[in-house]
């Protein structure tokens, strides 16, 4: 076979940017509601302090340390920051823009207005003064920089008041920092009526920023002094972790010490305003230790994260119409009296769970909560990977184990930026006597089991979840996944030797129905790639469809391309990071690659195979990425129903409609969005449409039994 080309690959971070930047398109988007471009402007803030964290952060250090290699396409790790750098000074500022410009005039419109306190009304300033001296005032801690007092930490993330200060008795100026509570709303309501939830033209409702309140007030922090100028900053930190699982015998105690160096990492980027006094930012890039190029001077107010306190105003009119989550037509219970038995239904046939147009609720946390309270179940095997620590689920798991039921839960306490939280519930569950687990030395379990073992008049039978998302009971009403629910003993088995590997030795286990990293996932995809590869020499029919939140694997990827090559027709559903050049003529011209951004996060994993006409479908938790298939424990399973196949196409079949909204990849990375038809009138929204689709469905069918 003749070589690939060396530029094949878009860059993966470069290709992070593009996904962040459709994102502001939605915030851009004038014909979506306005709180919810308004959050869309808050999810891209979020999404870029990850990013900073996370890949700015480990760049940076692998270039220091000497460790930073080229590229697969032969770009220089320096040459790589340098891009990135450019390009998010572009897309921070255009996401500065759109506020200032658009979003925030907007919503002064309809009564939401965000003000600065030059614009205060007298009761308003009364108020205002109320709000500092009771909730505010008490909180604050000012911090002054002299000879008995070093520059203070400045915390990631946090905002400040960088302040100079001149001593009326010497006439030295002196800085101060002032941090601002993280605790508190961003935004604060100062309107006479005090009354945020439901503003209008009529009656609005008029917010300040919480620095905004606390600079106006400086004089209380600093009695005595002269307060010359004030301007806020923000700093985001390297906050990834670093723990050498061989030489920690305690992976707990390791994390947790870890999780304080993390506070202290180097500064990555310093956000600022433009009216910033020049000695304040000399004193900064000086004590922060960072360069002009990872200085970002953005228009008040910073860090529009914050807009998230909007969510509390009650203007339907302003957000998307409700969409209330349906319990799955085969959980549907047809007499009302009576609790919908989860593992009656799951008896009499596999079940396809799509998340968040089927419920959560009643139906994964409903099984594992019938399984926390039924008698007959002796044993609970659960993954958790991201949850909460108040969540149902934990609740079930502790409520199993104090019923006497074995229950073992294996935890990812390395889950990114939830370690702290997940330490907390899993110390809160072996308090409880389950059975807690960390997985596997040098590998994150990011796979999404449940087993749940119970005694039945024939023997022991096994029912079980697998699924492509956390068990996370408020984020399943925003992720899009895909769960199975089954009771078949292919499965069972899987599961079975899965969790025995996990909590104990099972090195050489093989399965059934499973696909799991990192032993053969990437193996049995590459399988199934080759096997529409030659169907399509052979000159058979050939399709690929790929689902997934990021594609970066160089051998997924060859693959696909050899596949292209051959004649293969391959879509690619994707949300984020794209490494494939599609449409490129001699290698890829037959791969098409589309993104779906909108209300909900699409999550879901999902491979699709034509396999000359009896078509393999798998749902799972792996990501083609490095990480997921050589660092992580995933799985996904095979579908086996053909109304379950059928589902999973119909997705690609909407995605890739012409009459469906979506990002269509180029070939040089870029994204053209196509939102409107050739008479400029709107495509139709492809989650809008789902929510229909989903809630036409009647109740299903008497079940029939499922094989196997």
């Amino acid at each position: 076979m003749p070589p690939l080309p060396h530029d094949r690959f878009v860059d993966r971070e470069l290709s992070w940017l593009a996904f962040n930047e459709r994102v502001l398109e939605l915030a851009e988007d004038h014909r979506l509601p306005l709180l919810e471009r308004a959050n869309f402007l808050a999810i891209f803030a979020s999404n870029l302090d990850e990013f900073f964290m996370v890949r700015v952060a480990g760049l940076k250090r692998r270039i220091a340390a000497g460790l930073a290699v080229p590229t697969v396409t032969g770009v220089q790790p320096r040459d790589v920051l340098a891009a990135i750098t450019e390009r998010a000074h572009e897309l921070m500022t255009r996401h500065a823009e759109v506020f200032v410009r658009d979003v925030r005039p907007a919503l002064e419109q309809e009564g939401i207005q965000i003000v600065d306190v030059g614009a205060l009304h007298e009761d308003e300033r009364a108020h205002m003064d109320e709000v500092f001296r009771e909730r505010v005032f008490p909180v604050l801690t000012p911090l002054a920089v002299d000879p008995a007092h070093p520059f203070p930490y400045i915390s990631g993330l946090s905002l400040n008041l960088g302040v100079l200060l001149r001593r009326e008795d010497t006439g030295k100026e002196i800085f101060a920092r002032v941090k601002v509570p993280q605790i508190l709303p961003r935004f604060v309501n100062v309107s006479a009526t005090r009354d945020s939830r439901t503003p209008s033209k009529e009656h609005p409702a008029r917010f300040v920023a919480l620095e905004d309140i606390i600079a106006t007030h400086l004089d209380q922090l600093f009695p005595g002094m002269q307060v010359i100028h004030h301007s806020t900053f923000r700093v985001t930190r390297n906050e990834d972790l670093e723990v050498e699982e061989d030489d920690a015998e305690n992976l707990l105690k390791a994390l947790e010490k870890e999780l304080l160096r993390r506070r202290f990492g180097p500064a990555v980027r310093l956000e600022v305003t433009p009216e910033m006094h020049p000695t304040v930012r000399q004193i900064l890039l000086r004590e922060l230790e960072v360069g002009e190029s990872e200085v970002y001077e953005l228009p008040t107010p910073l860090d529009l994260k914050g807009l998230f306190t909007l969510g509390s105003v009650t203007r339907d009119d302003l957000r998307y119409p409700k969409a209330v989550p349906r319990m799955n037509r085969y959980l549907s219970e047809r007499e009302s009296s009576r609790q919908v038995d989860v593992f009656e239904a799951m008896r009499s046939r596999d079940i396809l769970l799509h998340h968040p147009y089927d419920s959560f609720n009643t139906s994964v946390q409903a099984f594992l909560e019938q399984a926390a309270a039924d008698p007959k179940v002796l044993a609970i095997k659960q993954t958790l990977y991201r949850t909460s620590g108040d969540s149902p689920i934990i609740d079930a798991l502790i409520d199993a184990a104090r019923a006497g039921k074995q229950v073992l839960a294996v935890v990812e306490i390395k889950a990114r930026f939830d370690e702290e939280a997940n330490i907390s519930w899993a110390r809160k569950l072996e308090r409880a006597g389950v059975h807690v687990v960390y997985g596997i030395v040098g590998l994150k379990t990011h796979a999404k089991l449940s087993l749940v073992v119970r005694q039945e008049s024939h023997g022991l039978r096994r029912y079980c979840h697998v699924g492509t998302g956390n068990y996370h009971p408020k984020t399943a009403r925003l992720y899009e996944d895909f769960g199975l629910l089954t009771c078949t003993d292919d499965v069972g088995d899987d599961l079975t030797r899965l969790f025995n590997q996990l909590s104990g030795f099972a090195p050489s286990s093989t399965y059934n129905r499973l696909l799991v990293a990192p032993r053969d996932l990437r193996d049995g995809l590459l399988e199934l790639i080759e096997r529409e590869t030659e169907a399509a020499r052979a000159g058979r029919e050939a399709r690929i469809q790929v689902k997934a939140n990021s594609i970066v694997d160089e051998k997924i990827i060859d693959a696909l391309y050899r596949a292209s090559q051959a004649g293969v027709a391959v879509q690619v559903l994707v949300r984020g990071i794209c490494a494939i050049r599609p449409g490129v003529p001699g290698l890829s011209e037959n791969i098409e690659v589309v993104s779906i951004l909108g209300r909900y996060l699409e999550h879901s994993r999902a491979f699709v195979f034509h396999n000359d006409g009896d078509t393999i479908v798998y749902i799972g938790s792996a990501d083609m990425m490095h990480r997921n298939l050589d660092r992580r424990i995933e799985a996904m399973v095979r579908l086996t129903s053909a109304e379950h196949i059928e589902e999973v196409q119909a997705l690609f079949g909407l995605a890739f409609d012409e009459a469906t909204a979506r990002w269509v990849m180029r070939s040089d990375g870029t994204w053209q969005h196509e939102s409107e038809d050739a008479q400029g009138r709107p495509l139709r929204d492809y989650q809008s449409e789902l929510i229909d689709r989903h809630h036409s469905r009647r109740i299903a069918p008497a079940p029939h039994r499922a094989g196997g």
